[in-house]
């Protein structure tokens, strides 16, 4: 199909895998400005003093893990690591499901995309967004890399169908709830009903190429990336709240992508065209790159608070949800890459914003830890951003990106080992969380000591320092670093009672030690005893 933009009647022509037979108005690939104007007058969302488009998600503020399935079928069933993650859908249920949400979209207007999931030429997916919503449409536009116009039609690989105001029937649907993330790897669809929340449409392709690209030789990563002045690429791995994008939004360095890349032979290539930030508690001072991004047309944010008469944003107001999100292209970044790639790493570092205040600020890692702690994926969460936790409790999410991992955790991580030994890579462990004892009564790591160990260890300033083994985290920690006081690298030093922290390390190591049990059978005893020691 020819890439033009604009209105096409009720032809549906392109979209028959959805079984869409009838539709109203389709609109092709519009511009921002074409689809902030559908959003204007389909009440979709509001304009900000700023520019941004403001929309509202409604009850679903986040994803809904537990309602994403995979179709059991011949070409991927062998493949899938079926469980909690990946729960199974029979494919008579998902031929229901279709058939119900192509017949809720007949007769309705439609916002269609064609793009490319991934900067590599080689290694890119083509993509077919259709929503039912002109700002899910923009969102969609901002994620992925719109396809260009040219005299080759665009033949999608996979059709993803988000509409959030289908709701979808337990009992004829085979689903846990009204809510679906329903993934058919044969026929190439997937399909979103029953949430508002966009992240979902980026999730489900990430989801896509966690399962495609291992098994064409491209490791697919949950992390940012960077490059610095003399062409050396960094990545960053981090769960939520752990500062990924914001540390790899530097003023110093050109950033890649903020989420997801794959790192093929060639090297590094980020699988977006744009940024989803959290934006909570956004500051001009810490984060000056994305806070200037949230600010400009093209931006969608979604549940930030604005004032109904001035349009003015705040930032710091969560009653809506701490998990307030803006999406972005990567344009609205200075100096971003314009190409999407980069070379293969010279540094990773892994984030964890640990809530417990006993990870020393930055350590280096073996390539054994590297993969005893890829494979963990530590962060803990802390009161106030998930209902019900009132102190800090642990969190672990393999290879840090566990709800989007189809295959095998040790496919990943024995990819990336072998990428790391194949490219001499240093990989350093960051804690962005607390210091000087736990949330509650420590404070959190100052962010200009973050930058300033994590500007070291990528300048190279940190290869001819002294270490010391710490006993109980078995990390390699710097005895000095640029710009941090020696007393905050050691992390024990900081706490008033030094008893109470050997309590609070040897409580989160038997953490470690315990969901690893999940891996012991499968890494070698030399990751396994690159762990962190509980009985010391």
């Amino acid at each position: 199909m020819a890439q033009t933009q604009g209105e096409r009647g009720d032809e549906v022509a392109g979209l028959e895998v959805l079984g869409i037979r009838q539709a109203g108005p389709l609109h092709w690939n519009l511009s921002v400005p074409a689809l902030y104007e559908e959003a204007a007058r389909r009440h979709e969302g509001l304009l900000s003093t700023d520019g941004s488009l403001v929309c509202r998600t409604g009850r679903h503020t986040g994803r809904s893990p537990n309602d994403k399935y995979f179709v059991v079928e011949p070409s991927s069933r062998d493949h899938i690591l079926w469980g909690a993650v990946n729960q199974p859908l029979d494919a008579h249920h998902f031929d229901a499901l279709l058939a119900d949400a192509a017949a809720h979209v007949a007769g309705r207007g439609l916002y269609v995309l064609d793009a490319w999931a991934g900067a590599d030429p080689v290694f890119r997916v083509p993509v077919r967004v259709v929503t039912e919503l002109a700002w899910h449409g923009l969102f969609a536009r901002n994620m992925f890399i719109p396809a260009q116009g040219g005299a080759t039609p665009f033949v999608p690989d996979f059709t993803l169908l988000a509409v959030p105001e289908f709701s979808a029937d337990p009992a004829r649907h085979g689903t846990r709830s009204d809510t679906c993330i329903a993934i058919h790897l044969g026929r190439r669809v997937v399909v979103i009903g029953g949430t508002r929340y966009a992240g979902e449409i980026k999730k489900a392709v990430f989801t896509l190429l966690n399962y495609l690209l291992p098994l064409k030789g491209a490791l697919p990563m949950h992390c940012s990336a960077n490059i610095g002045a003399g062409g050396d690429t960094a990545l960053f791995f981090g769960l939520s709240g752990t500062g990924k994008t914001a540390l790899s939004s530097d003023p110093a360095r050109r950033l890649i992508g903020d989420d997801e890349h794959g790192w093929s032979d060639q090297g590094i290539f980020n699988f977006e065209g744009g940024c989803y930030a959290k934006v909570i508690n956004l500051s001009a001072e810490a984060e000056p790159q994305i806070y200037g991004a949230v600010r400009r047309f093209g931006t969608v944010l979604e549940n930030v608070v604005m004032d109904p008469e001035s349009r003015a944003i705040d930032l710091a107001d969560g009653v809506l949800t701490e998990n307030t999100r803006a999406s972005y292209p990567i344009a609205s970044i200075p100096d971003a890459v314009p190409t999407g790639r980069g070379g293969h790493p010279v540094n990773i570092v892994m984030l964890a914003a640990d809530a417990y205040g006993v990870l020393p600020p930055i350590a280096r890692l073996s390539s054994d830890a590297a993969a005893y702690h890829f494979l963990s994926g530590y962060t803990a969460r802390v009161a106030g951003t998930e209902r019900g936790v009132t102190e800090p409790k642990a969190t672990f999410s393999t290879c840090f990106g566990a709800p989007f991992l189809p295959l095998q955790p040790g496919v990943y991580a024995r990819m990336l080992s072998e990428k790391i030994a194949l490219h001499g890579v240093k990989v350093w462990l960051v804690n962005t969380g607390w210091t000087g004892g736990p949330y509650g009564v420590g404070t959190r790591m100052r962010i200009a000591h973050t930058r300033a160990t994590i500007a070291a260890a990528l300048k190279g300033e940190l290869d001819g320092v002294a270490y010391r083994r710490d006993p109980v985290f078995n990390v390699e920690v710097p005895l000095s670093c640029p710009g941090v006081p020696d007393g905050v690298l050691d992390p024990r030093a900081t706490w008033p009672d030094p008893a109470g922290y050997d309590t609070a390390a040897r409580e989160l190591a038997g953490m470690f030690t315990e969901n690893f049990t999940a891996f012991s059978d499968t890494v070698s005893r030399a990751v396994l005893e690159a762990g962190p020691r509980s009985s010391r």
